[in-house]
């Protein structure tokens, strides 16, 4: 039998090569981070030469590909994040609104019709997006979906599965008996929703708010899709349009529009990514 020595050496070694790993893993996931940051201060040409190079006195192009992405084209950069924080506070405030109610009466109400938008939802989950874009592009136009005012309604469709899943596990957790009191008190359903259940959804609201903020800032595809992109950019379109003459790409410029546009995910990631865990964990309490 092993002594109680050699079974810490054992549980210190197992820790020791589990951080190895994460750490590897870390540093897999942030090196292209750092690439973009490294050549967003290059000159174009050693862009394509010395990637993995810092810059020095040659290579160097000071905060001028910051400017250059900033002022190129007709199309202002400003305007396009403008656009963009206001599809993506547009759609993540509608997507908590809207699934965090039907998650508390999917959950309170559990018919058999519950459960099966409940599933469904669920389902919709794991739908490629590429199996509805075409359909989904011609009804946005339609419907005049096709403006960032009106694109966050097309989000919510897409973004309730996850939100749906996360909140009815977590209104499951939440004990009847202080609904109850509410209603024994006078409250009406929406009332006991808003004075009493909704403040409660904090920790699953912050976690999907987070997920949902990350998922819209970044997409690309569906607002290229759906929005009219003569008038209306995201920075990931933006970023696409950064061509000169014959289809030339400034990849410095490029580069540099690329840190200035996930730069605030990251840090709005780093500072909130602890309620990540804790709203998934109290959603999983009762799945």
């Amino acid at each position: 039998m092993k002594t109680k020595q050699q079974t810490l050496k054992s549980e210190r070694r197992s820790k020791a090569v589990i951080s190895i790993v994460l750490a590897i893993i870390c540093v897999i996931y942030v090196l292209p981070v750092v690439t973009v940051a490294v050549n967003s201060f290059k000159l174009n040409t050693y862009v394509k030469t010395e990637t993995f190079a810092l810059p020095n006195k040659e290579t160097s192009a000071g905060w001028s590909n910051f400017i250059k992405g900033m002022t190129f084209g007709n199309y202002p950069f400003m305007k396009a994040a403008l656009y963009s924080l206001v599809i993506t506070l547009l759609s993540t405030g509608l997507i908590i609104l809207f699934t965090s109610m039907a998650a508390w009466y999917i959950a309170r109400v559990n018919s058999r019709l519950c459960r099966t938008i409940y599933y469904l939802c669920v389902f919709s989950m794991v739908v490629p997006f590429q199996m509805v874009m075409y359909t989904l592009s011609k009804t946005a136009d339609q419907l005049k979906l096709n403006t960032p005012w009106t694109i966050p309604i097309v989000y919510l469709g897409f973004g309730a599965g996850l939100a749906i899943f996360m909140f009815v596990g977590f209104v499951k957790s939440i004990p009847l008996e202080i609904e109850e009191a509410a209603s024994i008190d006078g409250c009406g359903p929406v009332k006991t929703f808003f004075q009493v259940v909704f403040p409660m959804l904090r920790p699953t609201m912050i976690s999907v708010g987070i997920l949902e903020i990350m998922w819209v800032w970044n997409d690309y595809l569906l607002p290229y899709l759906v929005l009219d992109i003569n008038s209306y950019r995201t920075i990931p379109i933006q970023i696409q349009y950064l061509k000169g003459s014959y289809g030339t790409v400034d990849l410095g410029a490029t580069m540099a529009l690329i840190l200035l546009s996930i730069i605030p995910v990251i840090v709005f990631y780093l500072l909130c990514q602890k309620y990540i865990i804790k709203g998934v964990a109290a959603g999983a309490v009762k799945g």
